[in-house]
């Protein structure tokens, strides 16, 4: 299969790179849980449910470190404002 979209140019700036890199991760994992949705959707009552249902929480955690991880690289690369009082 050919890329229609080539990859972005490469750039030395880490903080842009690894925030880059969270956001793609955050994208497959809401897409696992689009696809875990889907799937208890179309068989309620399969044994695998339980199973998928699982999988389903274990994803929703790993979202939800990806994206307290993004605010964190997004606040590491602001500068500080220091203020007077």
């Amino acid at each position: 299969m050919r890329k229609l979209v080539p990859d972005p140019p490469f750039s030395n700036d880490a903080p842009h790179h690894l925030e880059d890199t969270l956001t793609q991760a955050t994208e497959y994992v809401l897409c696992a849980l689009s696809v875990g949705h889907q799937a208890i959707s179309t068989l309620p009552r399969s044994p695998a449910t339980l199973m998928t249902l699982a999988v389903m929480h274990e994803m929703e955690a790993v979202r939800t470190l990806l994206e307290t991880a993004i605010a964190q690289v997004q606040l590491s690369g602001r500068p500080q404002m220091h203020t007077l009082h």
